[in-house]
């Protein structure tokens, strides 16, 4: 036999080719019995269905969205805040059919995702604003959703009040007696190290690092306190741990330790056990997120909560009506979301 396209389950059934591609696309236009049918005449003769190559080029979108990613694609899987919002995200897609492709904002091999992927919309997740995979993405004039990125008025936009949950968290910090106070926080853009003037610096920074240093500064700038500040490359613990063993071995070591993440929270717990230090007799921590981290911790990590999940079905969802205005060809009506955070007690925290 030949090879087996449409015409030939449509010649085999008796019926037109349209009846056997809306059998596989749009099973709702037939009967569930000529369905069956046509199926079953497909796979007696070894047809898979129709190229998907050439029915999204039909339908004119692609059945695919793109997530932009500055870190590695192995963030995705590996830290707990990234699993639980792409969990999210795909559970809001499920039932829409749409498929899910992760995008890595670096080019490899003269290939540069955000621009040669096909898709039909994309979010932008926690990216540096200048990277040129953003760039290309609005060239692309695709449907765009913006998440922990700072808001542009004509795109969609969801974040967290990662500066207020930063403020809760420094405020009892400092109603716990806390005189001498460290930062622990991260950088997308290769600066690491001390960081001499957090204000100052911060203001340079990715948004939810930026707001995370502002919110501590709100309280702490008033309180007179001056925080020694690291800044690491990554969200890594195991950086944050060589960092804080530094931080907290000298004569005058902090006494409590505001964290731009339970990651690194969790860093300078390990670092406190390697000095022989007690948290929280010796050193408080405070983390944020209130990811699985905090509460596998031992002690349990007290840390500011976000609502990942939310954040991410609120995040697919506005991508899905802004492509489906798109479609119907509406004027776009971009929504910009910010939820609320809570700070969590727990066992990382006591008086100075």
């Amino acid at each position: 036999m030949g090879r087996v396209t449409l015409q030939t389950v449509a010649d085999k059934v008796g019926v037109s080719r349209m009846t056997v591609s809306n059998a596989f696309s749009r099973p709702d236009q037939l009967s569930a019995t000529l369905r069956r049918k046509i199926l079953s005449a497909a796979q007696e003769l070894g047809y898979a269905g129709p190229d998907p190559a050439a029915r999204a080029l039909a339908r004119g979108s692609t059945g695919a969205v793109g997530v932009l990613l500055t870190s590695s694609l192995t963030y995705a899987f590996s830290d707990d805040v990234a699993v639980r919002f792409f969990g999210a995200i795909a559970q809001e897609l499920g039932t829409t059919g749409l498929a899910l492709t992760l995008l890595n904002a670096e080019g490899r091999n003269g290939v540069l995702q955000a621009r040669d992927v096909a898709m039909d919309g994309a979010i932008v997740y926690s990216c540096t604003p200048a990277t040129e995979s953003l760039q290309w993405l609005h060239k692309r004039n695709i449907p765009l959703v913006y998440v922990d990125q700072d808001p542009l008025e004509d795109v969609s936009s969801v974040n967290v009040d990662d500066r207020g949950g930063a403020r809760a968290a420094a405020e009892h910090m400092v109603g716990l007696g806390h005189r001498r106070v460290a930062v622990m926080t991260v950088g997308l853009d290769g600066m690491h190290g001390l960081v001499p003037d957090l204000g100052a610096t911060a203001a340079g920074w990715t948004r939810v690092a930026r707001e995370r240093a502002f919110g501590f500064l709100d309280v702490l700038d008033p309180a007179g306190i001056e925080p020694i500040t690291h800044r690491q490359l990554d969200n890594s613990a195991e950086e944050a741990r060589e960092a804080a063993r530094l931080l907290l071995s000298g004569e005058h070591r902090p006494t409590g330790v505001l964290c731009y993440s339970d990651v690194l929270a969790r860093g300078v717990l390990l670092a406190a056990e390697d000095l022989g230090l007690s948290v929280p007799d010796d050193v408080s921590v405070i983390g944020f997120d209130d990811s699985a981290v905090a509460m596998t911790s031992r002690p349990a990590l007290t840390t500011v909560r976000q609502d990942i999940p939310a954040k991410g079905k609120a995040a697919a969802s506005a991508l899905i009506e802004s492509m489906a205005a798109r479609q119907a060809g509406d004027p776009p009506s971009p929504s910009h979301m910010v939820f609320p955070t809570e700070l969590v007690l727990r066992e990382s925290t006591a008086p100075a």
